[in-house]
């Protein structure tokens, strides 16, 4: 049974116009969340989910700290409330591995920025509202198995996933039992971003003993069960069809 209107918990789901974000918030509607869409562009795009998930959408670059802060304390003004966190918005684009020097400070911060930095900046502004959550407030960081494995789009995206990894781990210790911090970590997802990697959907059919690629909706179920697990906390859940057994 749907809750009532004032008593729907509120969720944030940064990045969520397209790809896994989109698929978490059509997910936590149907449980019967208020969802927050955001996105930096696809203004329309967000506008309209938000308006068919009977949520409410927002735009803020979480490159710049005070759109990132404004972000929340926007949540917060319209609903008065933050139950849940989903840290799903990223930037990543290929560098070789063993290109050391394409791989420049640039890209570096550029990737810290919004992959680490970012999720930090919203935790910590949402921290007081999450804290007074009814049922206990809960952060889910959508990391990658690149922060796990020797793998990734470049050495600067698996490093910001690897230290977001950790930082879930840091807050689930420091912010228990009143907020659970988790990550889910995905492999490679079907996505628009992710059309046309035709190597890495090559691997996954190959390779990994589910035989497929994620969907959004895999990943969507999983975040959604994390959240209903109500002891669960400083997890990282890789999902990547098993191809972390070959």
């Amino acid at each position: 049974m749907k809750l009532e209107h004032a008593d729907r918990p509120v969720a944030l789901i940064s990045g969520s116009t397209s790809g896994i974000g989109e698929g978490i918030a059509r997910r936590l509607a149907s449980d019967g969340m208020r969802v927050v869409v955001h996105s930096r562009r696809s203004v329309e795009a967000g506008k309209a989910l938000a308006e068919e998930l009977g949520g409410t959408y927002v735009q803020a670059d979480l490159a710049v700290e005070e759109e990132a802060r404004g972000l929340v304390e926007t949540v917060l003004d319209r609903f008065g409330r933050l139950d849940v966190l989903v840290n799903n918005a990223g930037l990543s684009w290929p560098i070789p591995h063993d290109d050391l020097a394409a791989a420049t400070a640039a890209d570096w911060r550029q990737l810290l920025e919004v992959n680490l930095i970012a999720p930090w900046v919203l935790c910590t502004t949402a921290l007081p509202a999450l804290r007074q959550s009814p049922a206990g407030g809960s952060i889910v960081n959508i990391t990658s198995h690149a922060g796990v494995r020797p793998k990734g789009s470049s050495v600067p995206y698996a490093a910001s996933k690897a230290a977001l990894n950790h930082v879930t781990r840091l807050l689930a210790a420091a912010l228990g039992p009143d907020v659970r911090v988790n990550a889910v970590a995905p492999g490679l997802v079907d996505t628009p971003m992710t059309k046309d990697w035709a190597q890495a959907h090559e691997l996954w059919r190959d390779r990994a003993p589910m035989g497929r690629p994620a969907q959004p909706t895999d990943v969507a179920d999983l975040v959604a069960s994390v959240l209903t697990s109500t002891y669960l906390t400083g997890e990282v859940i890789v999902l990547d069809g098993g191809l972390n057994l070959t």
